[in-house]
């Protein structure tokens, strides 16, 4: 026996037991729940992905995702299991890249991500050895700067950067060698020069 809702119509509101879930239930629930919250997804995606090419197949990754639990059960509280959709997917990627690259994740702190390490002191060091070394890029000049990003941390080869900066090999591989130089006096240098101005 189907079930009928105040206006008449059959089974109108998708099902919230453990029966599952037709495709046009789920597709108006998806319309109606879900596609309203694309903006603040959007927003959480970008304060909290930095590479900011991804953020559309990381949408379209949560969608899927979201449909696929949908179909099972729809959530009783679709805003929070979207949010928490989103979350977990930005956690698990970080995860299978098996290393947390400090340009991926703007905020590791805003995402909750639980890091398996045996050591919260060795977590905590770590988190901060990541700041360091972004508070130190950010005092680089801004053309060393981009040549340190593009060729160390996004691997891009001297003419792929050269292309891209609109410069020379040669002055990529100046403004490397510059950038690193100043790295280093920035990390491991004498702690009075750390402290000066730039």
């Amino acid at each position: 026996m189907t079930e009928r809702s105040d206006t008449g119509r059959d089974n109108a509101e998708p099902s919230r037991s453990g029966a599952g879930v037709n495709a046009s239930q789920l597709e108006a629930w998806f319309v109606r729940e879900i596609l309203p919250l694309e903006a603040e997804l959007m927003q959480f995606l970008h304060h909290n992905w930095r590479n900011k090419s991804d953020i559309t197949d990381l949408r379209q990754d949560i969608y899927e995702r979201v449909c696929e639990a949908a179909l099972e059960k729809i959530p009783d509280q679709p805003k929070a299991f979207l949010f928490r959709t989103a979350r977990n997917l930005l956690v698990d990627r970080v995860r299978r890249e098996h290393v947390v690259p400090f340009e991926a994740v703007a905020d590791l702190d805003a995402l909750g991500l639980v890091i398996e390490a045996a050591n919260p002191e060795r977590t905590a060091i770590a988190r901060d050895e990541l700041r360091r070394l972004q508070a130190a890029l950010d005092r680089l000049p801004p053309r060393s700067r981009q040549a340190i990003v593009l060729g160390r941390i996004e691997g891009l080869a001297g003419h792929e950067i050269a292309r891209r900066m609109g410069i020379s090999e040669s002055t990529v591989s100046i403004h490397l060698a510059n950038g690193i130089r100043a790295l280093v006096d920035i990390l491991y240098g004498d702690p009075a020069d750390v402290r000066r101005k730039p």
